[in-house]
C-alpha cells in the first residue's frame, strides 16, 4: 500500500512493537507480473514485504523488468519508513496503467534491502503469479483496521470534536495515551481566503493547541521557505531525521533549531483531503529513540482518517470564510443558519448608509483597467473599511457604491448582535463617516500620481426589510424599502449641496451631536421637500 492514503510501511529485517510487524523476506519462488499478455517482470530475485493489516508487496529488482514498457511520472507519495515513492506507468500496446509501479530510489535507513527495486499495484496490472499460484488482489490483510488502537478513537471518539483545534489537541493526547512519545505536532492546511493562506495547528505537550493563521505573504518568508512544510507542499514527499544521532542531515534550519534543543526524532508528512488537497502534519520527539516503527505505522495508517475529519473542519471553515467575505458576517451566517428559501426576510429599524463614487464612469474610460480597479479598491478599503470598524454591517456593493445598516436594538433586531440605542446607532454612522474621511485624505495624500478620490455618503434612519430576493435558482440577501431608497436619495444630494456627508432629517431627529442645517429640498421620488443636514 504505497500511496499516502492507504497507508504502508517497511523497514528493514524484522521488527514487532504493540502489535505492529514489518518483515522483508527474500522469496525462493519465482515471481511474473503479466499485463496485456506480456511479462513486464521476471525475477527469482523478488523480496517480499510483511506489513500488519497489508497484503504482501513483491519488490523486484530493477533489472528483472521489462523498462521499455514503463515511463516515469511526477506523482510521488511519503512513507516515514521507506521514504520517498518515485511511480512509473506501464504501457503495453494500447493498454496503460497510470502509476502501477513504484521504487523508492533513495529509502530511509530501515528500506535499504529495497533500493533498487520496483513493486506493483496488483490491481492494475492483468495478474502477478508467485510461483504456479495468482497472488490475490487484496486491498488490506483481513486483520481489520479496527486493531489499529489510534485508528480505532479516530471512528468512535474524534467525530465528538466541534472544532479542528480541538480535534488536533485530542489525537495527539490519543497518541500520548498509547505510548507515541509525541512532545510536539504541528498541521497545516491550506485555506481559501483572500486573507490567509493557512491555518496551522501547533500542540506543545505543555501548552495544548495554538492556532495561527499564516498570510499569504508567509510563502515569501525565509522561516517557511527553508523549512520542510515549503518542500511538501510542493509535492516533493516527506521528511524523516533521526535528530540524535551525530550524523543527522542538517538540511533546514529547524533540524539545526530542534537539535540545540535536545529533540530526538523529526517528521513531516503530507497528507491530502478527498479534492487532492495536500496538508502537511510534522511531529517532534525528545524522548531517547525518538518515535518506533510501530508508532508511525499506526500513525500513518491512520491518517487518511484524521485527514477525512479534518477536511470537514476545513469545508465548514472555507464555507463561513467565503459567505461572510461575499455576503458580509451577518448575512453569512443567516445563510449557514438556514435562511435560504425565496422570501425569508425580517424588518428592521437602523441607520441606512449609502456612498457612492464620484466621476467613476470617466475614471474607468481614461484609466487603465488594472490601475482603475487599484482605485476603486482604494476607494473600498477607506469607506466600507470604515463602516465595519465601527460596528455597521456591510449588505452590498452596488458597482461602486457601498449600501450598509447600522441595526438599531428592538424586537425586529434580536438577532443582529450588533443593534444598538438609535442614538448610538447614529454615532457610529457619523464615526464611521468621519472616519472615512480621514482615511480617503491620507490615501490621496499617499498616491499623488492617481486621480483622487471623491465621493458622497448619504445617512438615513428608518425602518427596512431585510430579506432573501430573486428567484429560487439565483437569490440574494439585501435591504429593500423605502428607507433604502430615500438613503441613496440623500446621497445623491451630496453633488447638488457639494458636500461629502449629507444627512436626512430622520436622522438628525435622533443624532445626539450638532449638525449643520442645508435647508428642505426636493428628493427624486420622495412626496415633498425634505429637510437636510451636514456634518459642522
Amino acid at each position: 500500500m504505497e500511496d499516502l492514503n492507504a497507508g504502508s510501511a517497511a523497514p528493514a529485517g524484522s521488527q514487532r512493537r504493540d502489535g505492529y510487524e514489518i518483515r522483508i523476506e527474500p522469496n525462493p519462488r519465482r515471481v511474473r507480473v503479466e499485463f496485456n499478455g506480456t511479462w513486464v517482470a521476471d525475477s527469482t530475485r523478488v523480496l517480499v514485504l510483511h506489513e500488519t493489516r497489508c497484503p504482501p508487496m513483491y519488490y523486484f529488482p530493477k533489472e528483472d523488468v521489462q523498462r521499455d514498457c514503463f515511463a516515469k511520472t511526477a506523482h510521488a507519495t511519503y512513507c516515514p519508513f521507506k521514504g520517498d515513492a518515485s511511480y512509473w506507468t506501464l504501457k503495453v500496446g494500447d493498454a496503460v496503467a497510470e502509476n502501477a509501479a513504484w521504487s523508492y530510489e533513495e529509502p530511509l535507513e530501515d528500506a535499504e534491502p529495497i533500493k533498487g527495486y520496483l513493486s506493483f499495484y496488483a490491481g492494475r496490472v492483468s495478474a502477478i503469479y508467485d510461483g504456479d499460484d495468482e497472488v490475490p488482489r487484496l486491498e488490506r490483510a483481513a486483520t481489520g483496521l479496527h486493531a489499529n488502537t489510534i485508528a480505532g478513537w479516530l471512528i468512535a471518539d474524534a467525530w465528538r470534536s466541534a472544532s479542528p483545534e480541538n480535534l488536533v489537541d485530542q489525537f495527539c493526547r490519543c497518541l500520548r495515551d498509547i505510548g507515541v512519545p509525541l512532545a510536539r505536532m504541528t498541521v497545516i492546511v491550506p485555506t481559501l481566503h483572500p486573507q490567509v493562506f493557512a491555518a496551522v495547528f501547533a500542540w506543545r505537550e505543555d501548552g495544548g493547541v495554538k492556532v495561527i493563521f499564516e498570510p499569504h505573504d508567509i510563502l515569501q518568508h525565509g522561516k517557511f521557505k527553508d523549512s520542510p512544510f515549503a518542500l511538501i507542499l510542493r509535492g516533493t514527499g516527506g521528511v524523516r531525521r533521526r535528530i540524535e544521532r551525530d550524523d543527522v542531515k542538517i538540511d533546514f534550519p529547524v533540524i539545526g533549531d530542534l537539535k540545540a534543543e535536545g529533540a530526538t526524532d523529526y517528521v513531516a508528512m503530507p497528507f491530502r483531503f478527498s479534492d487532492g488537497q495536500l496538508n502537511v502534519i510534522s511531529l517532534t520527539s525528545f524522548t531517547a529513540g525518538g518515535f518506533s516503527t510501530s508508532d508511525l505505522g499506526q500513525i500513518h495508517e491512520a491518517l487518511p482518517m484524521l485527514g477525512r475529519l479534518l477536511e470537514v473542519h476545513a469545508l465548514r471553515r472555507t464555507a463561513v470564510t467565503l459567505l461572510q467575505t461575499y455576503l458580509g458576517r451577518r448575512t453569512g451566517e443567516r445563510v449557514l443558519e438556514g435562511q435560504v428559501r425565496h422570501g425569508d426576510g425580517e424588518r428592521i429599524h437602523s441607520v441606512v448608509w449609502f456612498s457612492d463614487l464620484r466621476s467613476s464612469t470617466a475614471l474607468s474610460k481614461s484609466m487603465p483597467q488594472d490601475a482603475y480597479l487599484r482605485y476603486v479598491n482604494r476607494y473600498f478599503d477607506c469607506l466600507a473599511g470604515a463602516v465595519m470598524e465601527k460596528g455597521g454591517e456591510l449588505l452590498r456593493f452596488i458597482g461602486d457604491a457601498v449600501l450598509a445598516i447600522f441595526p438599531i436594538a428592538g424586537p425586529s433586531s434580536k438577532s443582529w448582535g450588533s443593534a444598538t440605542g438609535a442614538p448610538e446607532a447614529c454615532r457610529r454612522a457619523i464615526a464611521a463617516a468621519r472616519l472615512a474621511g480621514e482615511r480617503v485624505t491620507a490615501s490621496n495624500a499617499s498616491n499623488p500620481d492617481s486621480p483622487p478620490i471623491r465621493y458622497g455618503i448619504g445617512l438615513h434612519l428608518g425602518d427596512v426589510t431585510y430579506g432573501n430576493i430573486g428567484i429560487p435558482e439565483r437569490l440574494e440577501f439585501t435591504v429593500i424599502g423605502a428607507a433604502a431608497n430615500e438613503a441613496a436619495r440623500v446621497e445623491s444630494m451630496t453633488k447638488t449641496l457639494e458636500r461629502q456627508v449629507v444627512l436626512s432629517a430622520s436622522f438628525a431627529d435622533t443624532y445626539p451631536g450638532k449638525l449643520l442645517p442645508l435647508g428642505r429640498h426636493a428628493l427624486k421620488d420622495v412626496d415633498g421637500e425634505q429637510e437636510l443636514f451636514t456634518l459642522p
